[in-house]
């Protein structure tokens, strides 16, 4: 049995880069939890193939959002998965089109994700960049608006297969995505 994080060779240097900065935030809000573990999805919805569907890996809020990897379809590389906003209340939509791009939307350093929002950084922030840069060789986006309209097929998608399981009124359009 491995003693890696995940499956996920991206996610275990975020891993590996958590654990050798400590109890630093590095990004606002965010925290890497237990890989895999619902994080409360059966209150969304109870069918299997909405909880099969996707797989929590951290908090994207302090106050208790999670986010989440969508399996959308049957892709080997996990990390290639759009990225959901699983959010404490009543928001859930695509945030990400991969891993690689939440990684570059830590890098704003702010909960919501708007980087007009950012009043100081955090502890880690410039630890968290260093390592971004170096290990990803990614830097934090440029152009939020074409990231958005990237990520809008992703979230099309996700609105129409989540539809089957959770109200409609949980799927409208993210207020971070503008």
């Amino acid at each position: 049995m491995s003693d890696a994080y995940s499956p996920i060779p991206e996610l275990n240097q975020l891993k590996e880069f958590t654990d050798r900065i400590g109890q630093v935030w590095y990004s606002e809000g965010f925290e890497l939890c237990e890989y895999g573990v619902d994080a409360g999805l059966d209150t969304w919805s109870e069918e299997p193939e909405f909880l099969a569907g996707l797989i929590p890996f951290a908090l994207a809020t302090r106050s208790g959002s999670h986010y989440a990897l969508w399996r959308c379809d049957d892709r080997t590389d996990l990390a290639t998965l759009p990225v959901v906003f699983v959010g404490d209340d009543g928001d859930l939509y695509v945030v990400a089109r991969d891993l690689p791009e939440l990684f570059q939307l830590l890098a704003i350093d702010e909960e919501t994700l708007d980087p007009d929002g950012v009043e100081q950084h955090t502890e880690g922030h410039q630890e968290y960049l260093t390592w971004l840069n170096e290990t990803f060789a990614l830097r934090p986006p440029e152009d939020l608006d074409a990231l958005w309209a990237g990520q809008k097929e992703y979230d099309e998608r996700f609105k129409t297969w989540a539809s089957r399981f959770v109200d409609d009124s949980a799927l409208s359009a993210s207020a971070w995505c503008r």
